[in-house]
């Protein structure tokens, strides 16, 4: 991820105090009770959201402010039993020679240069820990684990065998974080859960099946030689058979639908009918969505002039052609649109001289358009130095040359994302319904963080903003502590509702938020 730069933090983090409380109930003074549940043995299955991951990296102190560790912590009040987690052997993260598995992210000053190289000014930015440690191997016959959040895991992944083998991380065809903790090289994630004989389990799986699509602007990513290529990612409607997608490829909701019924029969057959499952947020609620504006460009009188005649040009070449205008009326001021490609258009560079072909299927993006957090660090930069563009600079990331499809979900793709989305919710509730399970709408929860009145708890308000809303971690897709502890008081809400159980609410103030250098 490139660097995101941030600035007036420190007025942004006094937060306001005037919306309604979100946690009506003290954390203090309750009689504990197990209802009809029976939680002496609780197992979590799910991604990196059941794991703790956070702030781009699985590291040991966010593995401890998992949110089912904080379930575990409330269970036991209520006669529930030891909770163990795939520990990592560090605070760091990442493993060492697994390209794309890096450390964690931290805030750290960075300095901001001029297009002469001079250093300007200092800005707090997310900067990426190199990994820590290699792979290591914890689990083996006999070990288990009772989180069992594998990072990245898509629905059908839970039982798909071999996920855990170490030889097939060379293909793809297996995850090194459960590589970590598998029981065998042939063995899944479900089968590891059924061994342990569980009481009750949480259950909270399928984002991966969409938010991979969508945190790579809907282009699945191939390297050859040191060179990567991107090529569109597809939406997997009606194809039942993950072993035909792509990493980035949007799941066949029926495909996850049948995926969580086989993790549900696998655990009934072991007497676990009591759980709890939570559907799946919408992209848009969470910051990697929501930080960047479609339109962060400044420019002054000159250079908007200049770059209308440049694109007065292409919008005429495009009506030549019958095809609409693409590209609009800049003006001297802040808030002008980045320039995009969107692959959904018609291409047009084999009309376009050589110099432009870049615009063959570029336009300035929308309002519906979704400008991804990595965006944040090259807008506005020139390519060739890395550096903000000098004065007779003609080449400038977002404003004369297209952000790439990667770093954009258009307004097309973004319909995708909510079509499948919609339709796994509906799979979910009609999966609790009829197996009989408390389930939470984290969708809807994390559609009220999102909002501008958010949610408080005694006294300090919780928005979905980056770094500023107290929730997300510098990744802009995994909660902090602080988050992990408002999920975690939704599934409780949930387990008390269904299982006339009455598990105190966790205290979200007491949780771990950014850490500023």
């Amino acid at each position: 991820m490139k660097k995101i730069f941030l600035s007036s933090i420190a007025a942004s983090l006094l937060f306001a105090v005037s919306c309604q409380t979100d946690f009506d109930n003290d954390t203090e003074d309750v009689v504990v009770t197990s209802g009809d549940a029976n939680f002496s043995k609780y197992i979590a299955l799910g991604n990196s959201l059941t794991s703790g991951y956070r702030d781009g990296a699985l590291y040991s102190s966010g593995q401890n402010e998992s949110y089912p560790s904080m379930l575990a912590g409330q269970m036991k009040l209520a006669g529930g039993g030891e909770f163990s987690q795939p520990m990592m052997p560090n605070d760091v993260g990442g493993f060492v020679g697994l390209p794309g598995f890096g450390g964690k992210y931290n805030l750290q000053l960075v300095d901001k240069k001029d297009y002469t190289g001079a250093v300007v000014s200092q800005s707090l930015s997310p900067v990426q820990a190199p990994a820590a440690a290699t792979l290591d191997v914890i689990g083996g016959a006999g070990k288990y684990f009772s989180n069992m959040g594998v990072p990245g895991a898509k629905s059908f992944h839970l039982i798909t065998p071999g996920y855990g083998s170490v030889s097939n991380l060379s293909i793809g065809a297996a995850n090194p974080y459960f590589v970590r903790f598998a029981t065998s090289a042939t063995t899944t994630v479900l089968a590891d859960a059924m061994a342990q004989s569980p009481t009750f389990f949480s259950l909270w799986i399928g984002a991966n099946d969409v938010l991979s699509y969508s945190t790579n602007g809907g282009t699945n990513s191939q390297t050859v030689g040191g060179v990567t290529t991107y090529t569109q990612a597809t939406d997997q409607k009606d194809n039942p058979n993950p072993a035909t997608y792509r990493a980035n490829d949007i799941s066949d909701p029926v495909l996850v639908g049948n995926s969580i019924k086989a993790v549900l029969e696998g655990l009934k057959s072991k007497g676990a009918t009591k759980g709890v499952i939570a559907n799946i947020p919408y992209v848009t609620s969470i910051p990697y969505f929501t930080t960047v504006p479609y339109n962060p460009v400044p420019l002054a009188a000159a250079s908007a002039t200049v770059l209308n005649a440049n694109f007065g040009q292409l919008n005429a070449a495009l009506a030549s052609l019958g095809q609409a205008k693409r590209f609009v009326t800049l003006t001297a001021s802040a808030n002008n649109p980045v320039l995009i490609v969107d692959k959904s258009l018609l291409d047009i560079s084999a009309y376009l001289p050589e110099a432009s072909k870049m615009y063959g299927q570029a336009r300035h993006a929308t309002a519906e358009d979704l400008i991804l957090l990595p965006a944040s660090g090259i807008i506005g930069i020139d390519p060739t130095t890395g550096l903000p563009p000098s004065p007779t600079s003609q080449k400038i990331n977002g404003v004369t040359i297209p952000l790439p499809d990667q770093l954009v979900l258009t307004k097309t793709e973004s319909a995708k994302v909510k079509t499948a989305t919609d339709a796994y919710n509906l799979q979910i509730a009609n999966i609790a319904t009829a197996y009989g399970l408390a389930f939470v709408n984290a969708n809807a929860k994390m559609t009220e963080l999102n909002s501008n009145s958010g949610i408080q708890f005694d006294g300090v308000k919780y928005t979905a903003k980056f770094v500023t809303g107290g929730t997300f971690s510098l990744d802009g897709v995994h909660p902090l502590g602080r988050g992990y502890a408002i999920i975690a008081n939704e599934f409780l809400k949930a387990i008390n509702s269904k299982y006339r159980s009455n598990l105190p609410m966790v205290n979200p103030n007491s949780y771990s938020g950014v850490k500023f250098p």
